[in-house]
């Protein structure tokens, strides 16, 4: 009948009403849609670190701090006896190890201290993984600007342990006491616990340690990021031996870019080595001034070749300028750097291969 195919039409009339067809977009429109997909990781805010995973970071801290500490311990006593050498003075090379476990008793807390700020802020300051602009020239700068304030507030943090702990240790090194406890025992009873006492040298200290820190960590960081994105795609790693991934972007899918490859074992030996030797040369002066300052002690003897005691930083660096020339400043820089520089190697070996233990893939 004439009344059946409108009948039949009828579903297909009300479907439509409720599911109109998509209409086509505008040019404006789709390009913005592709810049950036809803629901990627462009979109969504940094991860937080969980309790377990930085609880990985710090114990993989501790290990590669207790491992350079123990074993390059010896080269960095000769560096401080060279340093605290006054004009010609000979310097002993016994002893060695001397000092070394009172050492490692303040390196475990330092480093748990330096992880436990520096991974939280480098996770909150660093830009989104996938984040627009990602491979610009403003990107980079804002990364490595992540990195230097990450490990500056991270240094800045842990020197409460790392300054006493360097006090006794130099003096140790230097021969003024026999044992860690008896100088810890001394400098509390005749120095005092704050500034002439177990915090002598906080500020050159800082001043040394907070640049070293900032400059070591980041130049890793980018030196890293860098060879990374230069050096030939790598397919992904099996799970049954992880290796460390270098941040990098992601595509919409939440995926790792193949242009970043992981990072391997020794690649991250020689990276560490690297950034640890030029950062060591550039802060040699000031590792110089610290180490006068603190082995100058509160009584005996002073600092400079007049046996007057240094009032500080500034002091310190004229009278060593004036009394013994420019060139003592650089006193020790050639064990300094070799001992940061195979240091850095190995603690960044050791960190990157503790994290594949202590710290579960994400």
């Amino acid at each position: 009948t004439p009344s059946a195919p409108r009948r039949a039409l009828v579903p297909d009339v009300v479907n439509a009403r409720r599911h109109p067809p998509p209409q086509p977009r505008g040019a404006d429109e789709s390009a913005l849609l592709d810049q950036e997909p809803v629901g990627t990781l462009a979109s969504q805010p940094a991860r937080a670190m969980e309790p377990r995973e930085l609880a990985g970071h710090v114990a993989s801290g501790i290990v590669a701090g207790t491992a350079v500490e123990a074993a390059l311990y010896p080269i960095d006593t000769i560096k401080t006896r060279l340093q605290a050498a006054r004009g010609g003075a000979a310097v002993s090379w016994r002893h060695l190890y001397k000092g070394l476990g009172g050492n490692l008793v303040g390196v475990v807390p330092a480093c748990a201290l330096f992880f436990a700020v520096y991974e939280p802020a480098k996770r909150a300051l660093l830009p989104t993984p996938g984040a627009f602009g990602e491979g610009t020239a403003a990107h980079h700068r804002r990364t490595a600007a992540a990195h230097l304030a990450a490990a500056a507030s991270a240094g800045l943090a842990s020197s409460l342990v790392r300054v006493p702990t360097e006090v006794v240790k130099t003096r140790m090194q230097t021969g003024q006491f026999s044992s860690a406890r008896a100088a810890l025992r001394h400098i509390v009873a005749k120095e005092g616990r704050l500034a002439a006492g177990l915090f002598a040298g906080f500020g050159s200290f800082l001043l040394r340690d907070l640049p070293f820190d900032a400059i070591e960590f980041a130049s890793y960081e980018q030196l890293k990021l860098a060879w990374c994105a230069l050096a030939p795609a790598a397919p992904k790693p099996s799970s049954t031996a992880p290796q460390t991934m270098a941040p990098g972007g992601t595509n919409p899918d939440g995926e790792v870019e193949t242009r970043r490859r992981p990072l391997r074992r020794h690649e991250s030996a020689v990276l560490g080595a690297v950034a640890g030797a030029v950062t060591g040369a550039v802060t040699t002066p000031l590792d110089v001034v610290k180490t006068r300052l603190m082995t100058q002690g509160a009584e005996g003897r002073g600092g400079g070749s007049d046996g007057r005691r240094y009032r500080g930083v500034v002091d310190c660096l004229a009278r060593m300028v004036r009394e013994e020339g420019a060139s003592s400043l650089l006193k020790g820089i050639q064990p300094r750097v070799t001992f940061i520089g195979i240091g850095g190697g190995v603690f960044f070996f050791v960190l990157e291969a503790a994290k594949g233990v202590f710290v579960a893939e994400s």
